[in-house]
């Protein structure tokens, strides 16, 4: 297939592009010009240099594609203006998949996350992991990232109801190699690996590995459901923080933190942690948004997405070993 690939250097994006090569399909990759290319070193891919909000620039290089996967996000926990993130992650979306069907594709998948799917409930006091169709509203969006990922996928649904061909994947806490900037997950690795994390807070993530993302993506083009959101997720990778720093300690050898924070502690350090990034402008090292999310354990059920697409179940443990030595060899992180 020809390929139109948003977001083509980043995390998840460079994932994908890898593996679409890999399996024969042929790639044009939507990037700026100041773009980080490492993850796409001795791929073969055709370059488009802009952004998503060209829409006369998608509609003319989308026009000979069959698939068109919208994966590009401003993804930040803490900004000054948020209206650039709402441009991007909203006016963009709609840019690129209304310039995708005015081309033709026969698939357009778009990637939100699970910040869009209702938090875990409750029972016997433990999480349930919640899937694609526990009820949910803007009203749980509780940051300015979730809130504008939520206008995007509710678009996105809307226009696969007027007949676009359009298949949402929600990807949950994607770790593995490539992970440039890092990520904020990835990040939280790093930090490990420095010895940077001397506490933790009683949370949990839905891990997964970032091959089983790409794979997934593709899975949704061949096989995905229009107007369907599939959470690509592992089905055993919901693990509270401790658990995921004592697996982390095992694989790289650093000690895990053993002092676990009470919340008022560490909403306490995200409001002086924000209130010195307004003075500076630099982002805060504990965001608030970031702190908020964490009272709850994001745990989720990609039952759908095994069921329907085949998705892959790389061990997490796995995803971390090859998160770990990719850190160390790029130089992220000491021995």
């Amino acid at each position: 297939m020809n390929c139109f690939v948003t977001g083509a250097s980043g995390f998840i994006g460079s994932n994908l592009v890898q593996e679409l090569a890999a399996r024969g399909h042929r790639v044009k990759a939507l990037l700026r010009p100041t773009a980080d290319l490492r993850g796409l070193t001795g791929v073969q891919f055709r370059r488009v240099t802009g952004d998503v909000g060209n829409r006369e620039l998608l509609e003319r290089e989308i026009e000979d594609c069959e698939w068109c996967f919208h994966v590009a996000a401003s993804y930040q926990l803490w900004l000054r203006d948020y209206a650039p993130m709402y441009a991007t992650n909203v006016e963009g979306t709609r840019n690129v998949i209304e310039a995708a069907a005015t081309a033709g594709c026969d698939r357009i998948v778009y990637t939100s996350t699970v910040g869009c799917i209702a938090l875990p409930k409750t029972a016997n006091g433990k999480a349930v992991p919640t899937d694609e169709s526990d009820p949910v509203s803007e009203a749980q969006m509780g940051n300015h990232y979730k809130r504008s990922k939520w206008r995007a996928e509710s678009m996105a649904v809307e226009l696969a109801r007027k007949g676009l061909p359009v298949v949402i994947v929600n990807p949950s806490a994607p770790i593995g190699p490539c992970d440039l900037k890092p990520t904020p997950t990835g990040q939280m690795i790093v930090d490990f690996l420095n010895r940077k994390m001397p506490a933790y807070i009683d949370s949990g993530l839905s891990w997964v590995h970032v091959h089983d993302v790409a794979v997934g993506h593709i899975l949704a083009a061949e096989k995905g459901r229009l107007g369907e959101r599939y959470i690509l997720g592992n089905a055993s990778g919901n693990w509270t923080l401790e658990e995921t720093f004592d697996v982390l300690a095992e694989i790289s050898g650093v000690p895990a933190p053993k002092l676990k924070l009470p919340r008022w502690m560490a909403l306490a350090s995200g409001y002086v942690s924000e209130g010195m990034a307004g003075i500076t402008g630099k982002p805060p090292r504990v965001p608030l948004a970031g702190v908020r999310m964490a009272k709850y354990k994001m745990w989720f059920n990609p039952a759908k997405a095994i069921r329907e697409l085949g998705l892959p179940q790389t061990p997490v443990k796995q995803a971390f070993t090859e998160a770990v030595t990719w850190f160390r060899a790029n130089r992220y992180a000491g021995k």
